[in-house]
């Protein structure tokens, strides 16, 4: 008779053999100079985002890394707080997400991570919130 296991088997081999065609074309079309030149001005708003973080973080004297040439600003926890009683206060008060440093591991407690990914006006509005709450 016909055995189930083998014939399934046969059929995902064959239909999950190696990368979708437009993963493909998605990953060809990066490497074009129109890709290029998209994935150039993608970086460029980030980065934009990214400054104007660092900006609010040193205008609040918020000691900060990060941002220049990654999207993400690591910050310590201001008045020593964890970074989960961080965590706690910037959503609570400034309705404001971010990762506690904790997530990464014991050496980021007391630290916390916002992200540049984001909408240029949500990016200036979260700025705003946050520094009105620990100015």
């Amino acid at each position: 008779g016909l055995n189930l296991n083998q014939m399934w088997f046969r059929r995902q081999s064959t239909k999950l053999n190696g990368v979708s065609y437009i993963v493909q074309a998605g990953a060809y079309a990066v490497f074009t100079q129109k890709g290029q030149r998209e994935v150039k001005k993608n970086i460029a708003y980030y980065m934009e985002n990214a400054k104007i973080i660092a900006e609010a973080l040193s205008e609040l004297g918020i000691w900060y890394t990060g941002g220049k040439n990654s999207p993400y600003i690591w910050l310590k926890c201001p008045n020593n707080m964890s970074s989960w009683e961080f965590f706690d206060y910037i959503l609570e008060k400034a309705h404001v997400v971010g990762t506690p440093g904790e997530g990464f591991g014991r050496n980021g407690e007391g630290f916390f991570r916002l992200t540049a990914f984001g909408d240029r006006d949500k990016t200036i509005e979260a700025v705003k919130r946050i520094k009105n709450v620990l100015k």
